[in-house]
């Protein structure tokens, strides 16, 4: 498959070597390296130098949107369902310094805190056979965009402007639905629940969504406008039902749930604000839902399940195809790493589910994971195909390089 797959993007390259240097970048996204760079990466290539991998993200001339709608496509021919969801959530890389594309100090969920971390926007496809990255966007804070001269020496193109996260997950999910993506629903966590902009352009993609908000948004009811929490602790016992969220790491995910209809200025659709309740603890959690048709609080209660499935999905992404591992300081460069590195991700993910439902794994065995069949795959066709580097050639380009990095570095030294 993973030929197969090289050669659904081969048109994308104008020159057989840019084709052939990709097919070793996305081979070394896939291999079982300590770390993941345009080093590591040339020299499990055959590479007696990373200058041709760093050419392939930064100066070489190929499709990359062609590319990503490749993976669109290859996605939704494996995987894709009717009753899909679209799942768009955020994830930061701890970086150093001020000059790679997009960086500065903020929060970032990877480190709970702020640091100077570069952020982006992915969206993910869940469906039952499996799920995974089908688009990102880089966000570009206030402190970039309102620089000209920092954005363009990052290779910014002068068009791009400030856009929130909720802003890039709608042009996302707008890219999606215009190339056919097959989908339903939306879903995703407070940030997306909470601006009406994102919830509106979701409407008029014909979607459904189930958002999460913080306790003190208010709804509109038909006792006027509540906080969620103020619903929650007027509800009846018989109003809440106990279902599972689907399955977690330590077994099913079970809550209990509570739906409550809300009203619509325009009267359009069917909304709801869902509520749930954990059943130990009795930690609650708030969502906005809309639906163009009448749906059960089981598909509601699936589709809250969904929004986990991207956490999975930057785990194994950063885990094993390098997705965080990236090296680059430039848009275009992040552009592609992170393409590449979802193009791994997906292939990863369609080997499991097609393993799984051709398959089944026997009595006693759990189903191929990811991490299972990325270990078969470098076991069995990555390894034994690859040519290996001269040592020798790497040894002398790393002394080479280690020799200009001092020579630098004691150039700038003042004289004592």
């Amino acid at each position: 498959m993973v030929d197969g797959l090289l050669d659904r993007v081969a048109g994308r390259f104008a020159r057989v070597e840019t084709r052939r240097r990709f097919a070793g970048l996305l081979r070394g996204m896939l291999a079982e390296l300590p770390r993941k760079n345009c080093w590591t990466i040339a020299e499990h290539a055959g590479d007696t130098a990373p200058d041709g991998m760093q050419h392939l993200l930064n100066r070489a001339v190929w499709d990359t949107d062609g590319v990503a709608a490749d993976l669109r496509r290859f996605v939704v021919e494996h995987l894709g369902e009717p009753g899909a969801v679209l799942v768009t959530d955020e994830t930061g890389d701890l970086k150093k310094g001020c000059h790679t594309v997009g960086v500065q100090r903020q929060y970032t969920g990877t480190a709970g805190r702020i640091e100077n971390a570069q952020i982006a926007v992915y969206l993910s496809y869940a469906a039952r056979g499996g799920h995974t990255m089908i688009d990102r966007e880089l966000y570009l804070p206030r402190s970039w965009t309102d620089d000209p001269g920092r954005c363009a020496a990052a290779g910014v193109p002068a068009e791009v402007e400030f856009a929130t996260k909720p802003a890039l997950a709608g042009a996302m999910i707008t890219r999606a639905v215009s190339a056919g993506v097959p989908a339903r629903w939306v879903a995703g966590d407070e940030v997306y629940g909470a601006d009406p902009t994102l919830r509106a352009q979701i409407e008029t993609l014909g979607l459904g969504y189930v958002l999460a908000i913080g306790c003190d948004r208010r709804v509109p009811t038909h006792g006027g406008p509540m906080r969620p929490d103020r619903i929650a602790a007027a509800l009846p016992a018989h109003c809440w039902q106990r279902y599972s969220a689907g399955a977690g790491a330590k077994g099913p995910r079970i809550y209990d749930w509570a739906l409550v209809t809300l009203t619509a200025a325009d009267g359009s659709g069917h909304r709801w604000l869902l509520l749930r309740r954990h059943p130990g603890h009795g930690e609650l959690a708030y969502y906005r839902c809309y639906s163009p048709h009448p749906v059960p609080l089981r598909e509601l209660v699936r589709v809250a399940g969904a929004r986990w499935t991207i956490e999975e999905s930057f785990q194994v992404g950063k885990g094993l195809t390098g997705l965080d591992e990236h090296q680059v300081r430039r848009w275009i460069s992040w552009r592609r790493w992170t393409l590449v590195a979802m193009l791994a991700h997906a292939l990863l993910t369609v080997l499991a589910a097609t393993e799984r439902a051709q398959h089944p794994a026997p009595s006693g065995l759990i189903a191929l994971t990811c991490n299972e069949i990325a270990r078969l795959l470098n076991r069995l066709v990555i390894e034994p195909a690859r040519r290996l580097a001269d040592p020798l050639a790497w040894t002398d380009w790393r002394r080479r390089h280690q020799h200009r990095a001092r020579s630098s570095h004691y150039k700038r030294r003042p004289e004592t």
